[in-house]
């Protein structure tokens, strides 16, 4: 690989705007380019950094996360154990987020066998109930079956 890139070839790696290689320069993410006649010039180096930057972002890290994987371990902090640490964080935020996710389609089966036959005769069901998200994903009765069946 060249050790003299333009922003152009290294946005053209990574499938990127060069915008976004410029922005992530400046919130820290990279460190500043060199500059060759004005223009910003990059080695190889910045390729490494942004394969990790992309696979952080494949895995779901936002870019605070991701200055967060660089920036905040002590110095000499091994990468594995910046992974470990943040992948746990993130494996718990995933788990709460997909039993939300559980409760969403729970209650988007429910509401879809509505029998009401105004909203606010839905909205009276649900607060006589006291709301559906304090009742168990497993209960089955609907609370929008209709009185007469």
């Amino acid at each position: 690989m060249a050790e003299d890139l333009a922003i152009s070839d290294v946005a053209r790696v990574f499938g990127l705007r060069t915008s976004a290689i410029r922005y992530y320069e400046q919130i820290g993410i990279l460190p500043p380019a060199m500059r060759k006649n004005g223009q910003r010039r990059y080695n190889n180096s910045v390729l490494f950094r942004l394969a990790v930057v992309q696979r952080a972002r494949e895995t779901g890290f936002t870019l605070e996360e991701i200055r967060e994987l660089f920036f905040g371990f002590p110095p000499g902090t091994p990468p594995p154990k910046r992974w470990h640490q943040l992948s746990q964080r993130k494996i718990a935020e995933l788990r709460d987020r997909m039993k939300r996710l559980k409760l969403m389609e729970t209650l988007l089966k429910r509401v879809e066998n509505c029998r009401c036959d105004a909203l606010e005769e839905c909205g009276e069901k649900i607060l006589r109930q006291g709301g559906e998200k304090s009742q168990s994903p497993s209960h089955e009765t609907s609370i929008f079956a209709s009185a007469n069946s």
